[in-house]
């Protein structure tokens, strides 16, 4: 239940942050089975294989299978604890002390393997079928070795082993039901051979084995049922993780396109028109699309090109040639995020960026010369390492610009004006090697580098005819240059054997440590994955209380708690399938009375009212035609699946109704008021076996009708115990009210069985063991 109600907190999250209206869990997949609104993913495929097994052990097996053998060795610490507490002889209890710890030892080692990632990765399916056969094999010899063989001996260690399998060990769905059938098959047909050939009238143990069958068929459909919705909200959860990611690559995708803020203006917009009452009409021709341009003043914009790339790529085919300016653009890309610079665009073997926007940065010169001459040192380590002779010519002004998107389908972030125009001519009239930077710059720089005449005027008309005055950048790093004087490159020194072009691509290749999208996409799954492991979002999330699991922010748990439940009436549907088990249970083993058919008969009606309140909206609402009286009935189904608080006062009704059936015809169960030795004796003194009204024991004489029936406590027990299940059944219900229920549930049980009735367990134990002495009351 808690792991249960973490998923679905964690994927209301995820759902919010994918901007979709969040859910409240398993919802209607269809008309007909419950499940998630919308569709796990596309007919006919399949989750992405091997990372969806990944999330599914992380997220689901790890931690149930960690929980699952902390539980079964506490058990056994607990079992253990209890026989040397209550010195008994360990001779005629060899058989236990022998079984308890061999199975507390496997569960160890399995949990201390468990422990280590990769041996669970690997081995996980045998350690699901080893903890499965271990509990099975414990079952028999406890059943083997208790001394009294009865027919309801291990039901309710069975029923925990089929739970087990359905809800705590990591089998397919079709693997669960293999498992539990083979489990409850070779209890029933076991206890059947063994007792059948022992006793000397069949009818009673038939309808106890009966009983056995119809408790284990509760216990299946309960699992499975429980195992089908988690399998669906595992899926979904993955969904929308894996939607959330797609979401982020999509967001990351138009931010390299455009910049942030005005990507969000623009993407508030076109929200805005796609929910406005004009959305789908056609626009006059006149009204031309928004204009996303902006003024900023005190840029600094930088231009580069790299000399030599006509000579180069004129030696490489258009593949080779894409794949070098790609690696290429993406070092510069890094340099640019380093030196706070927004690239702006690429066009062919130029590069051009801007300092300052979009907000203003009192050092935006200093940055964009540093990234100048970062470059050049870049291209300079590959000009070195593979003998290609190429360079960066770098131009850098400061001034004022207008940058925005033009364009109505294919959008274009651009900047524009004279400035811009300076930068460009001051990339073309500069020196290989070198970072060219006009007088307007310089004075930005306040003296952060050291600087000598550029003369630019003389390799550029434009700078001529407007009287620019130009300066070389002197690089801090570098001995000093002639302006005049370009960088001789290294010559290559398996130039005979391998093109320039290939030998700068796996030199590029080499150094980058940019992967493939795909590789990085996975990745960044593996690593959200990782993020939402139950046991880590309890340890880490920042969102959801640790214990509670309510959200921090108040507003945003009201919103979860109204959100709409249509899976709420299958839930109904489950617990009243238990209901219905529990009736058929102890009309098979109790007296056939009539306080037992009444009770029964009132809370079937009850139960039934509910499930038309909750079915009424999809039985009465297909038909087409309605009247006054169908009108009440149908807009309750949607008030119930809308209303949280109205789905609260039903789940309470429901649970309540069965936890009490469970017990109730106890109280009206006849006090033992004759002998113990009023009983019924097999052929068999360690067979046991009852039908009403008689006892059977093992050392008593037959006297018909004389005696009380008192073997039917243990089905009240397992009564008590599916009546606990049918809490779990409600999924989407707070769990700390489910363990609220449950608990003061099994408080009042306690309270019937050990005190108020105590003597219809004294009568059984009597009965059991008429040698032992009782010792109830220390």
């Amino acid at each position: 239940m808690w792991q249960e109600a973490l998923w679905t907190r964690g994927r209301y999250l995820l759902e919010k942050s994918d901007g979709g209206e969040g859910g409240e869990g398993p919802e209607s997949l269809g008309d007909g089975c419950p499940g998630f609104q919308g569709e796990v993913c596309v007919e006919g495929e399949k989750p992405q294989d091997w990372l969806y097994e990944s999330y599914y052990r992380m997220s689901q097996q790890h931690p149930l299978i960690v929980f699952l053998l902390l539980i079964v060795m506490g058990t056994c610490l607990a079992l253990l604890a209890v026989f040397f507490a209550s010195g008994l002889n360990t001779e005629d209890h060899l058989t236990f002390l022998i079984t308890v710890p061999a199975a507390l030892f496997l569960f160890l080692s399995i949990f201390i393997l468990v422990c280590i990632e990769s041996v669970f990765k690997r081995m996980l399916r045998l350690f699901s079928l080893l903890i499965w056969a271990c509990l099975v094999t414990m079952g028999y010899l406890f059943m083997f070795s208790g001394g009294i063989l009865s027919p309801w001996d291990q039901v309710s260690f069975f029923l925990f082993i089929v739970f087990v399998v359905y809800t705590m060990l990591p089998f397919s769905m079709r693997a669960a039901i293999i498992a539990s059938a083979i489990t409850c098959f070779s209890h029933t047909v076991t206890l059947s051979v063994c007792l059948a050939s022992k006793v000397t009238e069949l009818e009673p143990l038939v309808w106890q084995i009966l009983a056995n069958v119809i408790i284990f068929t509760c216990g299946n459909l309960a699992g499975a049922y429980h195992k089908h919705l988690m399998d669906l909200a595992l899926k979904q959860t993955y969904q929308d993780t894996c939607n959330c990611i797609k979401t982020e690559e999509l967001e990351r995708l138009l931010l390299s396109l455009l910049p942030a803020h005005i990507a969000r203006v623009m993407k508030a917009e076109i929200i805005q028109r796609l929910q406005g009452p004009n959305f789908g009409r056609t626009e006059s021709t006149n009204n031309f699309h928004n204009l996303y341009v902006q003024r900023h003043t005190n840029v600094s914009i930088l231009y580069a090109d790299i000399v030599g790339f006509t000579r180069l790529a004129s030696d490489c085919s258009p593949g080779e040639l894409v794949h070098m300016l790609n690696e290429l653009f993406g070092k510069f890309d890094q340099i640019a995020k380093e030196n706070e610079c927004m690239r702006i665009k690429i066009l062919g073997d130029c590069y051009y960026c801007v300092s300052g926007l979009p907000e203003s940065l009192p050092h935006h010169a200093r940055n964009c010369v540093k990234m100048g001459l970062d470059m050049c040192e870049a291209i300079k380590k590959v000009r070195d390492a593979t003998g290609v002779d190429i360079n960066m010519r770098v131009g850098v002004h400061s001034g004022n610009v207008l940058c925005g998107v033009i364009g109505l389908r294919k959008w274009q972030y651009d900047v524009w004006s004279h400035d811009v125009t300076l930068a460009n001519h001051m990339e073309a009239g500069g020196v290989p090697g070198r970072v060219h930077i006009s007088s307007v710059t310089l004075e930005h720089l306040k003296g952060s580098y050291k600087v000598e005449p550029g003369d630019g005027q003389s390799r550029d008309s434009y700078l001529k005819e407007h009287g620019v005055v130009t300066f070389l950048v002197i690089n801090p790093k570098t001995e000093r240059h002639s302006p005049l004087l370009g960088v001789r490159s290294r010559p290559s020194l398996d130039g005979g054997k391998m093109r320039a072009s290939v030998r700068m691509t796996r030199y590029l290749e080499s150094k980058s440590q940019r992967r493939r999208f795909e590789e990085e996409l996975n990745e960044r799954m593996i690593r959200t994955i990782d993020g939402i492991n139950s046991q880590k979002q309890w340890l880490k999330s920042e969102d959801i209380q640790r214990i509670s699991l309510f959200f921090h922010n108040k507003a945003l748990e009201k919103e979860y708690r109204s959100t709409t439940l249509p899976a709420f009436k299958y839930y109904v549907t489950c617990a009243c399938l238990i209901f219905c088990c529990i009736f058929i249970v102890q009309i098979l083993v109790l007296p056939k009375t009539a306080v037992l058919g009444i009770s029964f008969g009132l809370a079937f009606l009850l139960l039934a009212l509910i499930l038309l309140l909750c079915f009424a909206g999809h039985i009465l609402g297909r038909k087409g035609s309605f009247c006054s009286l169908t009108w009440f009935p149908t807009s309750s189904s949607i008030i119930v699946t809308n209303n949280p608080w109205l789905r609260l006062v039903l789940t309470m009704a429901t649970t309540a109704l069965i936890l009490v059936m469970a017990v109730f015809n106890m109280f009206f169960a006849e006090e033992p008021g004759g002998s113990t030795e009023d009983v019924l004796t097999t052929s068999q003194p360690e067979v046991l076996i009852t039908t009403p009204p008689v006892i059977l024991s093992n050392d008593s004489a037959l006297e018909e009708n004389a005696g009380e029936n008192k073997f039917y406590l243990p089905y009240f027990i397992y009564c008590c115990i599916l009546g606990l299940v049918s809490c779990s059944v409600f999924l989407r219900i707070n769990y700390e009210l489910k363990m609220v229920v449950m608990l003061v549930a099994v408080v009042i049980y306690n309270i019937i069985i050990l005190q108020t009735h105590a003597s219809l367990l004294d009568g059984f134990n009597k009965a059991l063991y008429p040698t032992a002495t009782l010792d109830r009351y220390p």
